[in-house]
């Protein structure tokens, strides 16, 4: 049994590196390819639209609920197609100049969001269906490993390989790195429950909706999710602003702790939260991580009143970073746990954009905060922030309880 649930996370691994590739690819990592071949400062703006489809897939994820692809099984058949498009139109940007065809550039990138964005709605779905009760906590940390290993790959990597070999045969050498996942899903296992399709688009569309709503406590489950990483969202949307324009850390230095050494501690507590998290169990792990991260927000506080110390720098960014993956490997393990697998898709879709609401709506007030009462009581804030999500998962800890013993909020005979 244990080489069989070592696969099964292994593959989980692989295809959770396999979905970070893509991101820095349409994202900064190309910006970067545009700005080097000299494309004027408006183009390169109008470029940051080609990652919408990544705050749109839920409109799409019936399709793939659905429909099935007569290959590797439900959700396996559709991961390998986008990611067989995706080595194809990351190999067709490599052919592509960017000054002399920008447009047809913008338009692989495009598809390239499109594809990627696409392939996460069933990488989710997968790891939902495939992993275990008990192998959920790692199975969650291992994917975010890998997909941040990925972005390290495709973004830091990448920009370097590119002063070395040229673009062209940088963007070659990422869509071979493709190949990685199309092995992990034709070789990865079946789930044991994989669910039954819906029969209709009305059905794949209708039904989730019906199935989650129809659950007791399902509008308290949907405010724990917005709430749960909201103080974190908070102090993350201006970090960096904080550490130069605050305390006065060099661009160098910020980019060395808290982009390198912040990335080492985020994959670092996800795979410790992981591995407690078959110990503690969900309610616990959500409760304990969650107060890290709430804690580890008044390290900044500390940082603002002492000022430019590196000692204070490091600890305050390897904290916040160790509890922040820690939070996100049992915020994951949630989501899955609340998706019925006859639409994991679009259940996992619909719950995870509800969950980056904070993340794209804190950033304006942040702003105003920081402008109207500075940087010490604005992190002061963001710990308050986090408190109402602690407060309402401790008033739920029956439900989520009750979810890891597989009776939790399920559906009143809906279907």
């Amino acid at each position: 049994m244990g080489s069989i649930l070592n696969f099964r996370v292994a593959t989980v691994l692989f295809l959770g590196f396999s979905s970070g590739l893509p991101l820095a690819l349409s994202g900064g990592t190309l910006q970067a390819w545009l700005t080097v071949e000299g494309v004027d400062i408006e183009t390169i703006g109008l470029f940051t639209l080609v990652g919408l489809p990544y705050t749109l897939k839920f409109l799409w994820s019936p399709l793939l609920d659905r429909f099935t692809v007569p290959l590797f099984g439900r959700r396996r058949g559709w991961i390998w197609v986008f990611q067989a498009l995706l080595l194809i139109l990351i190999f067709a940007m490599s052919m592509v100049s960017p000054v002399k065809a920008p447009w047809v550039l913008a338009f692989l990138a495009l598809g390239l969001a499109f594809a990627s964005s696409s392939q996460d709605i069933v990488v989710d779905a997968y790891r939902t269906e495939v992993l275990r009760e008990k192998e959920r906590g790692l199975g969650a940390a291992v994917s975010v490993t890998g997909y941040r290993i990925a972005m390290l790959v495709s973004g830091a990597l990448a920009l370097i390989l590119s002063e070395v070999l040229g673009w062209r045969t940088t963007y070659m050498i990422m869509a071979g790195l493709m190949f990685v996942g199309m092995v992990a899903a034709w070789l990865g296992p079946e789930p044991e429950d994989p669910g039954t399709p819906p029969k209709t688009m009305r059905e794949a569309v209708r039904d989730p909706l019906l199935e989650f709503f129809s659950r007791d406590g399902a509008w308290l489950m949907l405010a724990l999710i917005v709430l749960y990483k909201l103080g974190d969202a908070f102090a993350g949307s201006l970090t960096t602003s904080f550490l130069i324009r605050g305390v006065g850390f060099s661009v160098g230095e910020v980019g060395a702790i808290n982009k390198g050494m912040g990335l080492a501690a985020t994959i670092v507590g996800a795979l410790f939260g992981g591995a407690l998290m078959a110990r503690l169990g969900l309610y616990r792990s959500l409760l304990i991580f969650g107060i890290l991260q709430a804690v580890s927000n008044l390290s900044f506080m500390v940082l603002a009143m002492v000022g430019k110390n590196y000692a204070m720098l490091v600890f305050t960014i390897a904290f916040e970073n160790l509890a922040g993956g820690m939070g996100t490997a049992a915020f994951v393990a949630f989501l899955m746990t609340l998706c019925h697998h006859n639409f994991t898709a679009t259940q996992f879709a619909l719950l995870s954009a509800l969950a980056s609401l904070g993340r794209v709506y804190v950033g304006p007030v942040s702003g105003s905060l920081v402008a109207e009462f500075g940087w010490l009581l604005f992190f002061l804030v963001t710990f308050l922030a986090a408190l109402p999500g602690l407060v309402l998962l401790w008033k739920m800890r029956e439900k989520i309880q009750a979810l890891e013993k597989g009776n939790g909020l399920q559906g009143k005979a809906v279907l």
